[in-house]
């Protein structure tokens, strides 16, 4: 593969040539005598962005192992969305997944991704069953629930801080993944003490409903900062029965207690509750500050 194949376009700058000892003469690395599925297993470790700026150049034996498509059944295309990243990540997304082949059955892409992107990984990744996408306000709630429906086998969906996404694309996703076992949603990009903007509320609400209405085969499902109420939480309880984690901390128009309680107590194997400590969520700031 090219150098700098995924780098944005800027001005070449020419190098020296190399001096020195050939290749040829060199002693061979150690690793390069490692078994191929440990080598395969340490490059696991590893993210997508990794192993196709670094690792695939190390040697000709980790070049070939980056190029099975069972290294590409888990995609991490996770950053931390700087804008100065010197690498086109839509780009990168597109070659990983191409590598994949078709087995793609896991991946994460964090403030990059928008509807182009959704629909290519869609596409091209028919055994698809975990999806998690961060940060990606160019991609809309129509064009997401549009490439879900090619995505018969999705079983986990986490949508974090997506301006973009509203109760009817939730709904539509639900009657669409039939096989939908966890899901997440987190709707605000801000702090959770920081006042919503109008009309806000009612809609937060309309998020959980929807997911009590379609989403009947869940086992797993967290709504953190949700307006939702006694009575909204008690229709998800309702119509999904197989309901066994249930993460609504900060949602703060739920009041414990009485019956609720009890089901809960007696319906949920862990229970995040409203006012349990946000510390180990991974995204929250303190005070109004944006998230990172």
């Amino acid at each position: 593969m090219e150098r700098n194949k995924f780098k944005r376009q800027k001005p070449k700058i020419t190098k020296k040539s190399r001096k020195g000892v050939s290749s040829s003469s060199a002693p061979r690395p150690p690793w390069v005598e490692l078994p191929r599925d440990v080598t395969a297993n340490i490059l696991h470790r590893l993210g997508a962005i990794e192993i196709l700026e670094s690792a695939q150049r190390v040697c000709t034996t980790w070049r070939n192992v980056c190029r099975e498509p069972a290294m590409w059944r888990v995609i991490d295309m996770r950053n931390i969305g700087d804008p100065d990243d010197p690498y086109d990540l839509k780009i990168m997304c597109r070659h990983a997944v191409d590598r994949s082949q078709g087995q793609l059955i896991d991946i994460k892409i964090e403030h990059f991704g928008n509807d182009e992107l959704i629909h290519y990984i869609a596409e091209r990744s028919p055994l698809l069953k975990h999806f998690k996408i961060s940060n990606c306000y160019d991609i809309v709630g129509e064009e997401l629930r549009e490439a879900v429906k090619k995505i018969p086998q999705l079983e986990e969906l986490h949508l974090t801080y997506m301006r973009n996404i509203e109760a009817e694309d939730i709904e539509s996703i639900g009657r669409s993944c039939p096989m939908l076992k966890s899901f997440s949603y987190n709707y605000r990009w801000f702090n959770f003490n920081y006042p919503l903007p109008e009309g806000s509320e009612a809609e937060e609400m309309e998020y959980a409903q929807a997911v009590a209405k379609t989403m009947p085969n869940l086992r797993h499902l967290a709504l953190l900062g949700d307006q939702i109420t006694n009575e909204t939480l008690q229709a998800i309880l309702d119509n999904c029965p197989h309901l066994e984690s249930l993460d609504i901390r900060q949602c703060k128009n739920i009041v414990l207690g009485g019956d609720l309680e009890k089901r809960l107590s007696k319906q949920i194997k862990k229970l995040r509750r409203p006012y349990d400590s946000t510390a180990d969520y991974g995204w929250i700031v303190s005070d109004a500050q944006y998230y990172i």
